[in-house]
């Protein structure tokens, strides 16, 4: 395996991750927007004009797109860039999809002597940068051992949940039900608190130094705060991936004939959320749904 890698899609956590790479790889980046090929090109990332271009001499192919469709149009499509891999090129799928054809697409790629690696992440696009990512992973051992310098250097915890493509976007859709029903629930806590007159700050210092924390309480919690500020919090997390993320996880849930009442709920107030224009804030912002406006204070 050749260590050249490819980077597709050069987005809020394409670009950090291409930067890391490229600390200790030969990186190609390519996205279809320019701007991000000049940031690339800024962080030693070897700016290409397409995406056939960017894959045709690397023996890691990293895709980081938003959906299923837009994986397989990218792969398949009008020119699709399975068709210009390099032999026993392994593609690997860093973006939350959901199951749903994912083996057909290991199939097809493995048609074209190429393989699939499934290998959804968490942790925003500070940790991209800084190699401390949480990455979930599917695939078969041979495909990971051949990709597996390329995710260690991305991934302070690099977790082997299955041999088979699809593994690991299981197991990311259970992470996301939790992440999306913890970061709605710190909203309604902090909404409620504030309808109670607590000062904001203190409740949630206190909420945080006791049983009731959680990851996302204590992460979101001040972004949560912020989003009633001027222009809100900085965006590190769009809500709308939420929408779309809590949709993957009722799809998996109906598929499996489970309830998940309280994922339903969570993902209502995502979707209440975009239907109000704050799609493109940070996730946090859905507080704004809850509350659209928090009590006046005393000077």
């Amino acid at each position: 395996m050749n260590s050249n890698v490819a980077v597709i899609g050069l987005g809020a956590m394409g670009l950090p991750m291409a930067a890391r790479l490229a600390e200790r790889f030969a990186v190609r980046g390519f996205d279809i927007a320019a701007e991000r090929l000049d940031l690339a090109a800024a962080q030693g990332v070897t700016p290409a004009a397409t995406a056939a271009e960017a894959v045709a001499d690397a023996g890691t192919v990293l895709v980081a797109v938003r959906t299923g469709d837009q994986l397989h149009a990218l792969l398949f499509g009008d020119n699709g860039m399975a068709a210009h891999l390099a032999p026993g090129a392994v593609v690997v799928l860093t973006s939350t999809v959901g199951t749903a054809g994912l083996a057909e697409t290991a199939a097809r790629l493995a048609a074209q002597d190429a393989h699939l690696v499934d290998a959804p992440l968490s942790g925003g696009p500070v940790r991209a940068r800084e190699g401390d990512l949480l990455i979930v992973v599917g695939a078969a051992p041979a495909a990971l051992a051949a990709v597996e310098p390329v995710l260690e250097q991305l991934a302070s915890t690099l977790s082997i949940v299955g041999d088979k493509p699809g593994d690991g976007q299981a197991l990311k859709t259970v992470n996301q039900l939790l992440c999306g029903v913890h970061i709605a629930a710190a909203a309604e806590a902090l909404a409620l608190a504030d309808a109670l007159g607590l000062d904001r700050e203190r409740t949630l210092d206190a909420l945080t130094a006791g049983a009731a924390n959680s990851f996302m309480l204590g992460n979101r919690g001040p972004r949560a705060l912020q989003a009633y500020d001027d222009g809100g919090a900085e965006v590190l997390s769009r809500l709308d991936i939420f929408v779309k993320d809590m949709g993957i996880v009722g799809d998996a849930a109906r598929a499996a004939h489970l309830a998940v009442p309280v994922a339903a709920a969570a993902e209502q107030l995502f979707l209440l959320g975009e239907a109000q224009g704050l799609g493109a804030l940070d996730d946090s912002a859905v507080i704004r749904v809850v509350a659209p406006q928090l009590r006046e204070t005393e000077a």
